[in-house]
């Protein structure tokens, strides 16, 4: 069974702009309604699969965000190291996490910029994309590379060129899928990125509208069959149930506001 790792909107807002969906939202967050929508995600993700909680920390809105705490691939972590100062805080918090809980703690090189999960994803083949050009640098891709190899040289990892603030992350706008499927936005990304995604994925690949994306339909939670997403088009959830997944809507719009949706608030552990 899958587990997630998820913390509760306690402390939750938007106080500051680090995002384009940030901007104009400052104090506009109605925590009542935040709390409801993360319970239901809550739930939802809970018949599914197991879900861990990571205390949340007064001054740390965006810890609610999981997904950027760091990358796990078996018992390794690489815990995040952010770009900006509002979330730098966290990575103490969340190293402190994984250590109780048994992970072995890993970490690049001391300036090198790396947001976890939000920007490195395993696909179904055990390949990893990572995402960088807004948020992560780069030059992380060599040292995740040789943090994970260490002991065998068993993981594949292929880079990804983001190129619009809007989706600053990779799991705004790409989501692997089970038996080599995946649905991604292409404006998101540098053309050699999404020639690379062609290629990889071939007929498998979803290409999602710009409608779908600003809904932050890629932005999904992936449990076997059942695809957990704030919403999405028509036309967008016939083609996935064509291809036999479930779709799950689940309204997530307060933290929208942030720039996160379903798969933001969780990090698959």
């Amino acid at each position: 069974m899958k587990r997630f790792l998820m913390c509760e909107p306690k402390f939750f807002e938007v106080c500051y702009v680090i995002n384009p969906w940030m901007e104009g939202n400052q104090g506009k967050v109605n925590s009542d309604l935040a709390k409801r929508q993360w319970n239901n995600l809550h739930d939802i993700v809970a018949k599914l699969a197991s879900v861990d909680l990571v205390e949340p920390v007064a001054g740390l809105p965006d810890m609610v965000f999981t997904a950027n705490a760091g990358l796990i691939h078996k018992n390794d972590v690489i815990v995040s190291s952010f770009r900006h100062a509002e979330r730098q805080p966290e990575a103490k918090l969340f190293e402190a996490f994984f250590s109780s809980q048994g992970y072995r703690v890993l970490h690049l090189q001391e300036k090198t910029i790396f947001e976890g999960a939000g920007d490195a994803l395993f696909d179904s083949q055990g390949r990893l994309w990572f995402g960088s050009g807004i948020r992560s640098e780069s030059h992380a891709l060599g040292e995740i590379v040789d943090a994970l190899n260490a002991g065998e040289p068993d993981v594949e990892v292929c880079g990804l060129e983001l190129i619009d603030p809007h989706w600053y992350h990779l799991d705004t706008a790409f989501c692997p899928l089970p038996e080599g499927q995946a649905i991604a936005y292409a404006k998101a990304f540098a053309g050699k990125s999404v020639a690379a995604l062609d290629h990889a994925f071939g007929d498998n690949i979803l290409w999602v509208s710009e409608h779908d994306a600003r809904n932050f339909a890629c932005n999904a939670i992936s449990i076997g069959q059942s695809i957990i997403l704030h919403k999405t088009s028509a036309e967008l959830k016939s083609a996935l149930k064509q291809r036999g997944f479930e779709i799950i809507e689940t309204d997530v719009s307060e933290f929208l506001k942030a720039g996160g949706a379903c798969k933001c608030l969780t990090l698959e552990t």
